[in-house]
């Protein structure tokens, strides 16, 4: 793969409207911007993370993590754009290397906007309604590819599908994002049922096409029809992702009183060497604030890994142009580090994300969407009937829900419920249910 050609402006849906008049703003930072203002960007507010959405405590909701996952991305780009500007001044790539960070930011606020209320349990309850609830009588009605896409639904997939779909009413092209930056946000660049552990997944079948027109103008590699190489700025994006989640994860437990002030810094003073830990520990002695400590010591291990993945990034440029690199960017920092940040993922699995407020927020999520699923898709399979004519009509109308196909019956149901916010979501249900009316 070439950079010349993987960082392209061509807009999806716009293609023929290109425009050479000079503007102030790169396309890239009107990718950025138009996100930004976007109406699936702003509900991002209102849905959960990790931890339930804030009382008097404020932890990260899905808003906030995209917005550091960009502010930590477009920092990761900036230092690989540093340490390649040797390699490709006074070539074509020069010019167009600094579009890097401006990529990787519009990749980062736009990771997670497809996915459903109530965290990465509300993933899990659309894909297992179809694998073992309800939803497996339509089992027969659909291809084998469409039953892939719904039994292994996925977040990274209707992220994609959100930003290049055109939903009814409005232009072709859906968000009409460039080629570079909707490349960016796809990790896994197949399908479901080419899915290597029949899992994780960057498109749906609907929008196979679609992708397959991007990769083609960006020369992605192809290894299989609908199977790609990624695109090399996927390294970076995901290494934001997998940077903030993990600390800043572990900052919240902290806040909410789950782990402890001593256990906290032990973790991530773990990231450094002991000359560097002694200056540190000298700084965080100064401080009285068990929060700031915290903070402090978050910023360096930040800074740390940013370091570390960059390096890793531009050590590895080849094999990642060729397609031929293995793994992340995290899972190949130096020792210790990578030490550090294992401790760090397994603190969370065995006390964070087995917590009781988190299980309790996954119980109740399930419940809503799996009551949610029942209704409408009963509905758009029999609109006919007085509740489905009713319940339909509560639907935003740029959701397809009389779709000539059942796959698209199926998908408007789900775009629905994926852009819902947890708020609106239990709303809904409350509704739906007789438990909330009308003042009148």
């Amino acid at each position: 793969m070439q950079w010349d050609r993987l960082i392209c402006s061509k807009r999806l849906g716009m293609e023929r409207y290109r425009s050479t008049q000079a503007q102030s703003r790169s396309d890239f930072q009107r990718d950025f911007d138009r996100l930004v203002f976007s109406s699936p960007f702003r509900r991002l507010q209102n849905k959960t993370q990790v931890f339930p959405l804030p009382g008097s405590i404020f932890v990260h909701n899905r808003l906030t993590h995209s917005l550091e996952v960009s502010s930590v991305g477009k920092s990761l780009a900036n230092e690989v754009c540093v340490r390649l500007a040797p390699k490709y001044t006074g070539t074509d790539v020069e010019a167009k290397l600094p579009h890097i960070v401006e990529i990787v930011g519009s990749a980062c606020l736009a990771h997670d906007m497809g996915n459903p209320p109530f965290g990465h349990s509300g993933e899990k309850t659309i894909a297992t309604y179809f694998s073992e609830g309800r939803g497996m009588a339509i089992r027969k009605m659909l291809s084998d590819d469409e039953w892939a896409d719904l039994v292994n639904f996925d977040g990274n997939a209707n992220s994609f599908r959100l930003l290049s779909h055109q939903f009814r009413g409005r232009r072709e092209g859906g968000l009409a994002m460039t080629y570079s930056s909707l490349a960016a946000i796809v990790k896994y660049p197949y399908r479901s049922i080419d899915s290597p552990k029949k899992g994780k997944f960057g498109f749906f079948t609907s929008e196979a096409e679609c992708f397959a027109d991007v990769a083609r103008e960006l020369g992605l590699i192809e290894y299989s029809p609908y199977v790609y190489a990624r695109h090399p700025l996927v390294y970076l994006m995901e290494a934001a992702d997998d940077i903030c989640y993990q600390i800043m994860d572990i900052e919240d437990a902290h806040k909410l009183k789950i782990l402890s002030c001593d256990t906290v810094l032990k973790l991530f003073l773990n990231y450094f060497c002991d000359e560097r830990q002694q200056h540190m520990q000298a700084v965080v002695d100064s401080i009285d604030d068990n929060n700031e400590k915290v903070a402090y010591l978050r910023s360096c291990v930040i800074g740390e890994l940013v370091s570390e993945c960059a390096q890793v990034f531009v050590d590895s440029e080849e094999q990642i142009l060729c397609g031929a690199f293995s793994g992340s960017l995290i899972d190949n920092i130096s020792e210790l580090p990578g030490q550090a940040y294992a401790a760090c993922s397994h603190t969370a699995w065995t006390k964070l994300y087995n917590s009781s407020d988190v299980v309790d927020i996954e119980l109740a999520g399930n419940q809503i969407i799996t009551f949610l699923l029942d209704r409408l898709l009963d509905a758009v399979m029999n609109p006919d009937k007085n509740y489905s004519k009713l319940l339909l009509s509560r639907v935003p109308h740029q959701y397809d829900t009389s779709a000539p196909t059942l796959y698209g019956k199926i998908q408007s149901v789900l775009d629905h419920i994926s852009g819902m916010t947890d708020v609106y979501a239990l709303d809904l249900f409350r509704k739906l249910n007789g438990l909330s009316l009308p003042a009148v």
